[in-house]
């Protein structure tokens, strides 16, 4: 049995093993056949050449992602043990790049690999696909976008759009005036941009119409000029309501359709828009589709064993 030690310089120790060692005890699950040996300013790993060889080139990109962010995470841990290759992990550090400056000077970045691989895919293509489960950062991510593109002048406006109530956008029922049966359906929408513009600010562009977020019915007959559009919760579009929105796209126009095709709302037998339009455009040139998945979940650590767990019971039925 072979031995590699790991020497930390200019690192806490505690920091990088965690509360209780819980780092280093969630990098052992991925090394099962090393014994792994945290102790002082030292790593040490035993086992077979392959595997130290393996473990030391990845514990080189964990180090370096600790330098860079000043912390570890499972998140983190995960997306290092788990990209492909070298190649994979240089773009997740690459993922760095400011997208925006939001509110009180928060830096809104790409966070994974393949965020970034989103980023790189919308400033090739005028339309893109972002395809993706819950917590992956494809609407925040894509917003950030719009709001770059929006103050570097590349668009005149944003405009936000979504199917309302399941697809069918009955809204008669609900109570209020009609942007009060609105809200509901916009807020993830409103919540990511109060993130990166001001609050007065981010009213006056509503107001004015520089930035326009409304259901997907409201999209029927226009022309979408000099615009960054995202149509968020794509899966919940019929065949219909899907290539309507397609061909709103005018000149100077960036569309982003972001959809997690696991979460369809429409009734039974109806085909999904987004799932028909992968198809049917996946060989268009100028349209990009990226796919995300559970390794880019940036929400709370249970929302990954959640999506995991569904996947489980439906891979099972």
């Amino acid at each position: 049995m072979n031995e590699l030690i790991i020497e930390l310089t200019d690192i806490t120790p505690k920091e990088f093993f965690g509360t209780q060692n819980n780092n280093i005890e969630l990098i052992k699950t991925y090394f099962p056949k090393l014994k792994i040996v945290a102790r002082g300013t030292k790593i040490t790993a035993f086992g077979d050449d392959e595997l130290l060889a393996e473990f030391d080139k990845r514990m080189a990109m964990m180090l370096s992602q600790f330098q860079k962010f000043n912390k570890l995470d499972d998140n983190m841990i995960e997306r290092v043990l788990t990209s492909e290759s070298q190649e994979d992990y240089e773009s997740s550090k690459r993922s760095g790049d400011v997208l925006v400056h939001g509110v009180n000077g928060r830096q809104i970045k790409a966070q994974t690999a393949n965020q970034r691989k989103l980023v790189d895919s919308v400033q090739k293509n005028d339309m893109v696909f972002a395809i993706g489960p819950a917590g992956t950062g494809k609407t925040y991510t894509g917003v950030a976008l719009a709001v770059k593109a929006l103050k570097n002048k590349e668009v005149k406006r944003i405009i936000l759009t979504r199917p309302a109530v399941e697809a069918g956008e009955n809204l008669g029922f609900l109570p209020g005036d009609l942007k009060e049966k609105l809200d509901p359906y916009m807020q993830p929408l409103y919540d990511a941009l109060r993130d990166m513009i001001p609050h007065e600010k981010l009213e006056s562009y509503i107001e004015n119409g520089t930035i326009q977020i409304a259901p997907l019915a409201f999209m029927r007959g226009r022309t979408l000029d000099h615009a960054f559009v995202i149509l968020d919760e794509g899966q919940n579009t019929t065949h219909a309501q899907m290539k309507m929105f397609l061909t709103r796209m005018g000149k100077d126009a960036k569309f982003l359709l972001t959809g997690d095709p696991g979460q369809i709302d429409l009734p039974r037998r109806t085909i999904s828009g987004l799932k028909e339009a992968l198809l049917i455009l996946k060989d268009i040139e100028g349209v990009g589709m990226i796919f995300l998945d559970d390794k880019d979940v940036i929400r709370h650590k249970l929302v990954k064993k959640v999506i995991e767990a569904y996947k489980h019971i439906e891979n099972r039925d």
